[in-house]
């Protein structure tokens, strides 16, 4: 698939981050594009930001894409709103991490943060597999990480719900390739493992446990965060609860806008690989420095020499800037 123009693409997450890139450039390359998401002011922007021209369809859909349900009415009004009976191209994109310890786990939010990062691409792949085999050509892109080769964020920080969740993408994705070439050889799969780019990610899964108080963080996480950050050396045990969320708050900000790769650069480099038929798509100079240093000494990735030595490469602070679950 060397062209996009004409194409029939479905992208969730389409609403923020790399997910509304994708769109936006689908769009100015002449693809019609069906997106969701789960916040309609975020997918209004989007589709302000897209302009498409006069010929060049674009709609928006609120899904929760850890939901069948969701995924199914979502495929069913792609059908009717684009009046079509197959799509090309599917970017399973959309991902929260809003929690990340096993042992004291919270279930609810560990599960949410699997839900969407892995049943995602899960149900998206099960529910318009049907589509991409009627069309003449497909691609399925499914977003990973680092995280999915590379289960940390630093020894002081657990990480088990997103890498977890990332990890069962990268495997689902590889698998994939032998079963598509079986049974439906004219489809085509991506891996996409972004390091750190500039997304709303740790905004929007904020956002998504926003349950009590202005941030939505909980007194446990304020704690959780406190803890964290003086194990790192940062002098906040004299600081109010409220003050230790607009801090978790701005080191959100500060990943999204001191992001080494920005999200319409990361849009670039997956839809160049789609056209290039890659399907190992890395993202990113610390995703690559990452790769390799994973690479060549797995046996230590998860000691303190390791991050030493990604730390000289300042490859630790692009990935963990504004981690804090």
């Amino acid at each position: 698939m060397k062209e996009f123009k004409g194409r029939m693409a479905v992208v969730t997450g389409g609403g923020a981050g790399m997910g509304r890139e994708i769109v936006c450039q689908l769009i100015q390359e002449g693809a019609h594009v069906a997106m969701c998401d789960v916040s309609k002011e975020g997918m209004e922007e989007t589709v302000r930001l897209a302009n498409p021209e006069p010929g060049v369809r674009l709609t928006t859909h609120y899904c929760d894409v850890s939901v069948e349900a969701d995924m199914i009415r979502f495929k069913e009004e792609v059908e009717a709103e684009h009046k079509v009976q197959h799509i090309n191209l599917l970017f399973n994109n959309a991902g929260i991490s809003i929690t990340g310890e096993f042992v004291n786990i919270d279930r609810p939010k560990w599960e949410k943060t699997f839900g969407v990062c892995w049943y995602g691409v899960y149900y998206g792949c099960l529910t318009f597999m049907p589509l991409l085999i009627a069309s003449d050509e497909g691609h399925i892109v499914n977003t990973s990480s680092v995280n999915g080769f590379w289960a940390s964020i630093g020894t002081a920080t657990s990480h088990t719900a997103y890498s977890a969740a990332k990890f069962a993408v990268k495997g689902f994705t590889e698998a994939l390739i032998t079963d598509l070439r079986l049974n439906a050889p004219h489809i085509k799969t991506s891996l996409v493992m972004p390091g750190h780019i500039g997304t709303s990610i740790a905004l929007n899964s904020q956002s998504a446990r926003n349950e009590n108080g202005a941030l939505g963080m909980s007194q446990t996480e304020v704690d959780a965060a406190r803890n964290l950050m003086e194990k790192r050396g940062a002098p906040v045990s004299n600081l109010t609860d409220e003050q230790i969320r607009e801090l978790v708050h701005q080191q959100a900000v500060e990943f999204r806008d001191n992001a080494p790769t920005t999200a319409a650069q990361a849009a670039n480099i997956i839809l160049d690989g789609v056209r290039s038929e890659k399907w190992r798509i890395l993202v990113g100079d610390d995703a690559q420095l990452l790769d390799a240093f994973v690479r060549e000494s797995p046996e230590e990735a998860y000691e303190e020499n390791f991050l030493n030595k990604l730390s000289h490469n300042s490859v630790m602070d692009r990935i963990t800037r504004g981690k804090t679950d």
